[in-house]
């Protein structure tokens, strides 16, 4: 069976075509995105802004006829934190559900970390243990820990890279100042949550997903894409930290040119790697491993388990 996964992400849109067998993991047969950067296109009331609509509404209607024109006999559509988080999200849903034909699901932001734990845990497997899974995304960061399939606790923390570049380095490159700002303000924030996620215990296995995971362990190391998903790939908590200076003082187009680092996300990778290395300090992390699957993934498995 061909599916199309639709992710309306923070930053890029993504259409991920798969073949789904029973009792065997989801094959990637084609991939479509666009960088939409729909959490720069928040006005100051915070509703996306004409501009993002149109951008949106426009790559909606491509990624329909492209799983079309892939053999999908469905297509799962969901958005993610700029969209739920967009006090107009009522209305932007209804102008891409009449524009392209798709009803896009608003994933609340517990959902998105349940979801995520499901396809690390798939990836991982038993012997993992305790997992402790970490996702910085565009616009929030999730956070989930467990020994199951579902996750005993879970959060979401608007914690974004995207949305904090945005909100503290508006000029680019940050002031020693802005920087210092930003990152007692993400160690506040994580610290409120610390408490509650480890109270049932540490984590046997921690492990990260998203992007700017990935673009920070390529960026302190680890193997490249090109080596293909079964490489063990690491983020150590040392090298980070050397990273994040290095990052802090580099003007944007010379973050673009670094290995692992696309050009539509270079502005926001100092915020990412704050992030980062906050949640690897409060929570005691000496490394994270990348995984590879994350939230389409999880949302393809479960569909995948009710078929």
């Amino acid at each position: 069976m061909r599916i199309g996964v639709l992710d309306i992400g923070s930053n890029t849109g993504h259409l991920l075509v798969v073949d789904a067998y029973r009792g065997a993991p989801p094959l990637p047969a084609y991939t479509y995105k666009e960088p939409l950067r729909l959490a720069e296109h928040l006005d100051e009331q915070g509703a996306v802004d004409e501009r993002g609509r149109k951008a949106l509404v426009r790559f909606v209607d491509e990624a329909r006829v492209v799983a079309a024109e892939k053999g999908c006999s469905e297509v799962i559509a969901f958005a993610t934190s700029a969209v739920r988080d967009a006090v107009n999200a009522d209305d932007v849903l209804s102008l891409v559900e009449r524009e392209s034909g798709v009803a896009l699901q608003v994933l609340p932001g517990e959902e998105e970390a349940r979801l995520t734990f499901l396809a690390v845990r798939r990836w991982f497997g038993w012997s993992s243990g305790r997992l402790g899974v970490f996702d910085i995304g565009g616009g929030s960061l999730e956070i989930a820990c467990g020994s199951d399939e579902s996750p005993d606790v879970c959060t979401s923390l608007p914690l974004g890279a995207g949305r904090l570049t945005r909100e503290w380095f508006p000029t680019g490159v940050p002031t020693d100042e802005q920087y210092e700002a930003l990152r007692l303000a993400v160690r506040q924030r994580i610290a409120e949550q610390a408490g509650s996620l480890m109270r049932a215990g540490g984590f046997d296995h921690a492990v990260a997903t998203s992007k700017t995971f990935r673009s920070l362990a390529r960026l302190s190391g680890a193997a490249p894409s090109e080596q293909g998903p079964y490489v063990r790939r690491m983020l150590e908590r040392d090298a980070l930290a050397a990273v994040l200076e290095e990052l802090r003082r580099m003007p944007v187009d010379e973050i673009a040119m670094q290995p692992g680092v696309s050009a539509n996300r270079a502005h926001q990778m100092v915020a990412g790697a704050v992030v980062a290395d906050a949640v690897m300090d409060l929570f005691d992390l000496g490394g994270l491993e990348v995984c590879p699957w994350a939230l389409r993934e999880g949302v393809l498995l479960e569909r995948h388990d009710h078929m």
